[in-house]
């Protein structure tokens, strides 16, 4: 007995159901990847690695981990430091409280894993603060690309818990620009082994 092979032949379907949708970024979307773009420049002339997170590093929080090497100016032993990055971006007037910036962190779960001591890397959040208007986010001529605004840092390191539900503020101190002279200094800290911990604000 010989048995037949039928071949059905693909064809393209018209159907709403297969057709793939395309349009441009969102607003969140835009602000994710400015935010990303000014991680890796000011890394990049800080002279740090900067790599963004897969899937799994992302679900646990982490959206890039930037990596520096000795020799350190302050003669740390550590030769090669790590840090782990959560990056937001907001179009929010930040508010000062006690020379500090003050943030709602979205995600208990966030807040819970930036404050961990229990993580051997060290783990820090950098907010971009945007203009309100979004055609002043980045201005291009001959003379310079510019990102308007900037950043700031925090360890959450040994932040308290939080009873809150879906958000926690944070404060962000002003003088911890997210700039390579920051940065390098921060580096240069850890290779100490000085892992800088949450100072928050006096109420």
């Amino acid at each position: 007995m010989t048995n037949s092979i039928k071949t059905k032949l693909y064809t393209p379907s018209t159907n709403q159901d297969f057709m793939l949708t395309m349009g441009p970024l969102s607003t969140q979307n835009i602000e994710s990847e400015l935010s990303y773009a000014y991680l890796h420049a000011v890394a990049a002339h800080a002279s740090v690695a900067c790599k963004v997170s897969g899937r799994h590093d992302d679900n646990a929080g982490v959206d890039a981990e930037l990596t520096a090497w000795g020799p350190f100016p302050s003669g740390g032993y550590r030769q090669e430091v790590d840090v782990k990055v959560q990056l937001k971006a907001t179009v929010q007037s930040p508010i000062l409280v006690d020379d500090s910036i003050s943030y709602s962190l979205s995600g208990i779960g966030r807040y819970n894993d930036l404050r961990a001591e229990t993580v051997s890397t060290p783990r820090i959040l950098v907010v971009l603060f945007l203009p309100a208007n979004s055609a002043d986010w980045l201005t291009h001529s001959d003379e310079a690309l510019s990102l308007r605004k900037c950043a700031y840092w925090v360890s959450l390191r040994g932040a308290p818990g939080s009873e809150n539900k879906t958000a926690q503020t944070v404060y962000l101190p002003r003088s911890q620009q997210f700039d390579p002279s920051g940065l390098r200094d921060l580096m240069d800290q850890i290779s100490q082994q000085n892992i800088p911990k949450y100072q928050g604000v006096q109420k």
